[in-house]
């Protein structure tokens, strides 16, 4: 069977029975990790092996929410206690240099980390650029609120997971900055014009539109279309993500169960194809939704196989030896000595 589009997370620390044998029919895309799925590095490699031996292929992208801050499904002491984004331009924002170095020298820790593991993608960097008035789901997520700024610390963070063979996904394009809601528990609307978008939410990711992976907003920019989110519109996917900000990496849609998202999860994900989404991504682990999703998804092909094959090879880069120790010694001395953990 060919490779499906879409992405699936697993209920537990391990697979069901029930799991593999809906996995290995469905042969998604990849796979993606919560904390729940997290327990113990020998536990967490056996389950990304699990995934690997029923895909039948070792260059399989498995997903993980490792940004640092309140976002960090690995956890200290057993994992790299990364500092929120927002921190580097706090203690470094008048030295964009430092702070790009060390925002790199962090994403090459949190990378070493996942690759123990067999995770091969991180769902970083956050391009998101926070308005005064926002909800705080992005605040200390973002690396600050000037667009060149967030533009330059999320290219470091993207090439430091690169250094370590981890594909990054930007996020979340075409920017939920604005969005005074939080799109967990429902779905945001702007109102701002498409020309100031331009100029701020969306520069970002003009910037870093050559990078491999990207996850939709689940928010509704009301300048372009009034009436779906970015995650459900052809006409957002088509004219600003493809079009303004010119990305043609692999594009997937951020989590189908969010309560942003109306409809059966069959119409969720058949809406983010349709729309221009090469994979939807699914992550709740629960049997059902993912049954429903699977009628609503099909075989990758034309250019969001192209897309999906090209983002893999990434991964199969020669990377150079990496010193743990050495790089955490040198990112604590860009910032004052306030990094304190790492297990290599």
């Amino acid at each position: 069977m060919s490779q499906t589009a879409v992405i699936f997370g697993c209920a537990g620390t391990e697979l069901s029975a029930e799991e593999r044998v809906f996995f290995k029919d469905a042969d998604p895309y990849g796979y993606i990790l919560f904390k729940r799925n997290c327990s113990a590095p020998d536990q967490i490699k056996a389950l990304t092996d699990s995934f690997r031996e029923l895909a039948g292929r070792d260059t399989l992208p498995i997903l993980i929410d490792q940004e640092g801050g309140r976002v960090a499904r690995l956890q200290s002491p057993t994992w790299y206690k990364a500092p929120p984004a927002a921190r580097f331009g706090e203690i470094l924002g008048d030295d964009l240099e430092s702070a790009g170095e060390a925002v790199r020298l962090n994403s090459r820790l949190i990378g070493h980390d996942l690759t123990q593991l067999g995770i091969t993608v991180d769902c970083l960097p956050v391009l998101d650029v926070p308005a005064q008035d926002s909800h705080e789901i992005i605040g200390d997520r973002a690396y600050g609120s000037d667009p060149d700024v967030v533009a330059k610390l999320g290219r470091a963070a993207a090439l430091g997971l690169l250094d370590l063979g981890v594909l990054p996904v930007v996020k979340h394009i075409p920017g939920h900055g604005r969005a005074q809601s939080d799109s967990h528990l429902q779905l945001p609307h702007v109102d701002t014009g498409r020309g100031e978008l331009e100029k701020t939410d969306f520069r970002p990711f003009a910037a870093l539109n050559d990078l491999p992976m990207a996850m939709t907003a689940h928010v509704v920019f009301e300048s372009i279309d009034p009436y779906r989110p970015a995650t459900h519109s052809l006409t957002v996917i088509e004219q600003v993500i493809r079009g303004f900000i010119g990305f043609d990496g692999l594009l997937m849609s951020d989590d189908l169960s969010m309560k942003a998202l109306l409809g059966s999860f069959e119409e969720r994900a058949s809406h983010a194809l349709e729309a221009g989404c090469d994979v939807a991504l699914h992550c709740n682990g629960e049997m059902t939704e993912m049954k429903s999703v699977m009628l609503g998804v099909s075989a990758l092909s034309g250019r969001a196989l192209e897309r999906a094959e090209k983002a893999l090879l990434e991964m199969n880069k020669a990377h150079e030896p990496f010193d743990p120790g050495q790089t955490l010694s040198r990112l604590a001395g860009l910032l004052d000595g306030s990094q304190t953990h790492i297990v290599a």
